[in-house]
């Protein structure tokens, strides 16, 4: 069952649509389920200025989007790979602590949720893709 948390997190739509003003934009489509995600960011400076998103997926996703489009603001590019990568790995090991930067994604990482990691864990990977990372 979908909590309301998570479904409180995924009608956050402040950052939903795409404006044609970016720096970098990708597609990206869950191989698994069949969720898709297209994002823009505008990239100053080696600084993520803003994230705009659409997807067309479950809700996990859309929440992990809303949340991933609040909390990139002002990440260093250069630390992004790293900070996913560790992140990503969680995805190996049920019991595993959430880095302090990313507590607000507790709600989503969490063992009731392990089984849609790869719908969580999507807007994650369009980021990492649109900055060719």
């Amino acid at each position: 069952m979908i909590s309301k948390e998570i479904v409180r997190i995924a009608s956050n739509t402040s950052n939903v649509g795409l404006k044609d003003t970016y720096s970098h934009k990708t597609s990206l489509k869950n191989r698994l389920c069949g969720d898709k995600i297209t994002l823009e960011l505008i990239v100053l400076k080696k600084k993520i200025l803003s994230m705009k998103y659409e997807t067309e997926s479950c809700i996990y996703c859309e929440a992990s989007a809303s949340l991933l489009s609040k909390k990139i603001k002002k990440f260093n590019i250069q630390t992004i790979k790293n900070e996913f990568r560790d992140l990503k790995s969680i995805s190996k090991n049920k019991r595993f602590k959430i880095p302090k930067k990313f507590a607000d994604f507790n709600k989503l990482f969490n063992s009731d949720n392990f089984n849609r990691f790869n719908c969580i864990f999507l807007p994650f990977d369009a980021v990492i893709k649109a900055l060719k990372l």
